[in-house]
């Protein structure tokens, strides 16, 4: 018996030509741009006030996306980057929104911003979140573990960090109902059920800190992929995961910018996307060195994946090399 896939699809291709669908569009042009180097394909892909929100600050305009990913590609000059999948939903007739997990695999062959080569190789994952209207993208959330790949490098992230420059973010409207819509705007009432889950796991396993509640939400066989390429099983591991990720800030609070859910058959059923963002004040656990009682802000991206109505597996992609940078110009460190 042939199983039946819901496909989610509008009549109007106009937001994905020339391809199927919203996934193949977002995995060859990425292909496009960083497997067969067509860089400056970027200029097409890309509005020209296209706003980037990435872990260090905001950049407008296509030239420093450009810039950022020559670099990168000289750098690591045998990267790779895996689509691992695409979640996606139609924003409007003519856009869509998609939250894109790569698994990304490379060598330190060139000149990086980090120094030299260190001919070491590393492995790391990305999420990056993108509006695009008619074939163009508007605004993105990209967000890399960085950490992950400095670690692996064989570089001291401490040294790293303080040689970062962290222009920061601008100010944030309040969103009455992120459900309704978004920071990219209005969305369909699509998989509402677990949408409500995911956000209802936020405020209150994440926000609230009611841990002993993570049952409620999540499967007894739950897989939670963390920052620093890090796995973590079952409810007990989820709960030491945001344990770590809290102690530092304590009274961090985690607000929720956009959602994007769909339904594929190929990637294991409902798939729930969310940009987040971690407010909270450096005074917990000295992970990072001495506290400092200053401000820090994260910016990280989750997907959920559901299964009979509870969350089998959350990847959460955050760069704790931000929050480093951020404590120690409040430190007023010094460059190595």
């Amino acid at each position: 018996m042939t199983e039946t896939v819901t496909v989610e699809r509008w009549p109007v291709p106009v937001a994905y030509e020339p391809y199927r669908d919203p996934e193949e569009f977002i995995v060859e042009w990425t292909d496009r741009i960083w497997v067969r180097r067509g860089v400056g394909l970027i200029r097409d892909n890309y509005a020209a006030d296209a706003v980037v929100h990435g872990a260090y600050g905001t950049s407008r305009g296509v030239e420093p996306v450009v810039r950022s990913t020559l670099t990168k590609i000289a750098a690591y000059p045998d990267r790779v980057g895996q689509a691992e999948d695409v979640v996606w939903e139609r924003r409007g007739d003519d856009a869509f929104l998609s939250s894109h997990r790569i698994y990304s695999t490379g060598t330190h062959t060139g000149i990086s911003a980090y120094g030299p080569p260190t001919h070491r190789s590393f492995s790391s994952r990305t999420i990056a979140t993108c509006l695009y209207r008619r074939g163009v993208m508007e605004y993105e959330w990209v967000i890399r573990d960085e950490y992950a790949v400095v670690a692996q490098l064989g570089l001291d992230p401490d040294a790293v960090a303080r040689e970062l420059a962290f222009p920061g973010w601008p100010d944030r409207d309040p969103l009455p109902d992120v459900l309704t819509a978004g920071e990219t705007g209005p969305r369909p009432d699509l998989h509402r059920a677990e949408c409500e889950h995911a956000l209802g796991l936020i405020e209150r396993v994440w926000n609230q800190r009611m841990f002993d509640e993570v049952t409620d939400f999540v499967a007894r066989d739950v897989t939670s992929d963390i920052s620093r390429d890090r796995t973590l099983t079952r409810p007990d591991g989820y709960q030491r995961g945001l344990l770590e990720l809290l102690a530092p800030v304590p009274d961090g609070r985690f607000e929720i910018r956009d959602v994007v859910a769909h339904e594929s058959g190929p990637h294991g059923g409902v798939r729930v996307g969310v940009v987040w963002w971690l407010d909270g004040t450096y005074c917990g656990a000295p992970a990072y060195g001495p506290t400092t009682g200053t401000p820090v802000r994260l910016l990280g991206s989750s997907q959920f994946l559901f299964r009979d109505g509870r969350i089998v597996r959350e990847w959460r992609v955050y760069d704790e090399l931000s929050i480093m940078a951020q404590i120690a110009r409040a430190r007023g460190d010094e460059p190595s």
